[in-house]
C-alpha cells in the first residue's frame, strides 16, 4: 500500500487539492478560497499538479494521469464518454447519453460525482440548449463558466457537438 499523498495548487478559480500515491490520483477538488499551495512528494501527484498547472497556463489540453478506476462499470463508460469530449468542444447531456448507450440522467450524475473535474471533463457538458447546466465543483455555475471561457481563449471558440 502507498502512503496518501496531497498536493494543493492556487489556481484563477480557487485552490486545485490533488489526492493520491506514488502511483495514481485518487480524486481532484476545486476549494474556493485564498491561493495556498502544498508541494506534493510522490510521482503520479505532482505529475497531476504539473500538468493542472499547464492547462491552467493555457499550454496543455490532454492530460495523461493514471486515475483511479471508476467504481463500476458503467462508471468507466460515462468517464470514458467525456473523456472524448475535445479541448474547447462541448456535448450535450443528451448527445453524450446517446454517444455512450445511457440516459440524460445517468450522465448529470455522473458529472456530479465525478472525482476528477478539470481531467475528466464534466464541464464541457452542457444543456441542450446550450445552457450550462448543472456543475458541483468549487464555486459551481461560476467555475463552470471559467472553465469553459479559458479553454474558448486558449483555443479560439467552441463548437457543440
Amino acid at each position: 500500500m502507498y502512503a496518501r499523498d496531497t498536493a494543493l495548487i492556487a489556481t484563477p478559480i480557487g485552490n486545485v487539492r490533488i489526492s493520491g500515491n506514488e502511483t495514481r490520483i485518487e480524486s481532484i477538488s476545486i476549494e474556493p478560497g485564498d491561493a495556498a499551495s502544498i508541494k506534493p512528494a510522490t510521482a503520479a501527484v505532482r505529475r497531476a499538479a504539473e500538468q493542472l498547472n499547464a492547462w491552467f497556463a493555457g499550454t496543455l489540453t490532454d492530460f495523461d494521469l493514471p486515475l483511479a478506476p471508476a467504481a463500476t462499470s458503467r462508471g468507466a463508460v460515462l468517464r470514458a464518454g467525456m473523456l472524448a469530449i475535445r479541448y474547447a468542444e462541448t456535448m450535450s447531456y443528451a448527445a453524450l447519453a446517446r454517444a455512450v448507450a445511457s440516459s440524460p440522467r445517468a450522465v448529470g450524475q455522473a458529472c456530479a460525482r465525478n472525482p476528477f473535474p478539470i481531467v475528466v471533463p464534466c464541464h464541457r457538458v452542457l444543456n441542450a440548449d446550450g445552457g450550462l447546466g448543472a456543475y458541483s465543483a468549487g464555486n459551481g455555475p461560476a467555475t463552470k463558466i471559467w472553465l469553459l471561457d479559458h479553454e474558448q481563449r486558449h483555443n479560439g471558440g467552441f463548437r457543440l457537438t
